[in-house]
């Protein structure tokens, strides 16, 4: 039983076989060959019980090489520790691994954020960025692969990281830029600013340093300040969110471009 999620590819052409994202969905990756003639062909009315038959033809043969890529409305990006994991342990029943040192997760994570009746969307929490991912280091881009069938990006920036030497501008157009090396297609997707870790600054120190962030992004998105710790302004961005998923449905339904692959 394939999973949910599973995209196929030839080994040999790296041609795209089949992408299984929902419940039921079948695939033909490889015909068979045509059956041979049996006894009962070449049965007459002079030989009841004749002893031939032919041979059947060889099916194709592929090698096959199986992907899963994770399905969620939402995907978080962002450096080790900015905060990715205790998001989504906040606005969701997902408990990933959290401490304060990077790598701590290790696997995607997925998670149900529930923002009201019937109302709910997936978030996806992956292995933070760092740069020079896409040449293998830390934990390289290998991840990326779960945020291409994301509607919504969120990139997570750490206001007041430990290392004094850290710049957050530098830090988020490093992964930007990694994430373009990877896919400009999945560069291109809608990212929201998400300024984390308020609480770790005194709130008049928290805001002058968000909008000298934004300023020096050059930002033009929607921005969110907000502490996964403490859920500050969780609720807000987790109801934007919502509603954002909402239009791009709408207008999926309408005849537009879902961002998901």
């Amino acid at each position: 039983m394939v999973p949910v999620g599973t995209v196929g590819y030839d080994v040999d052409t790296e041609e795209t076989l089949g992408d299984l994202t929902r419940g039921g969905d079948r695939v033909l990756v490889a015909k068979g060959g045509k059956g041979g003639l049996g006894n009962q062909h070449f049965k007459s009315s002079t030989n009841r019980t004749p002893r031939k038959a032919t041979p059947g033809y060889p099916g194709e043969k592929r090698e096959l090489r199986l992907e899963l890529k994770l399905i969620a409305d939402v995907g978080l990006l962002g450096l080790p520790n900015a905060g990715k994991s205790t998001l989504i342990s906040a606005v969701s029943a997902a408990r990933p691994r959290i401490a304060d040192y990077p790598f701590t997760t290790l696997h995607p994570n997925l998670g149900v954020v529930y923002v009201g009746e019937h109302k709910s969307f997936v978030m996806a929490d992956i292995p933070g960025l760092i740069e020079g991912a896409a040449e293998g280091a830390g934990l390289g881009i290998r991840f990326l692969k779960h945020l291409q069938r994301t509607r919504l990006l969120l990139h997570l920036v750490d206001i007041a990281p430990p290392d004094p030497e850290a710049d957050p501008v530098r830090d988020a157009r490093a992964i930007a830029a990694e994430l373009k090396k990877f896919s400009p297609e999945l560069a291109g997707r809608e990212r929201w600013l998400v300024l984390n870790k308020l609480d770790l600054m005194p709130p008049a120190d928290a805001e002058k340093r968000c909008k000298d962030i934004v300023r020096r992004l050059r930002w033009k998105g929607p921005v969110f300040r907000i502490s996964g710790a403490t859920r500050a302004g969780t609720k807000e961005l987790c109801q934007a969110v919502m509603r954002r998923l909402d239009e791009i449905q709408a207008d999926a339904a309408q005849g537009g471009n879902p961002a998901r692959e």
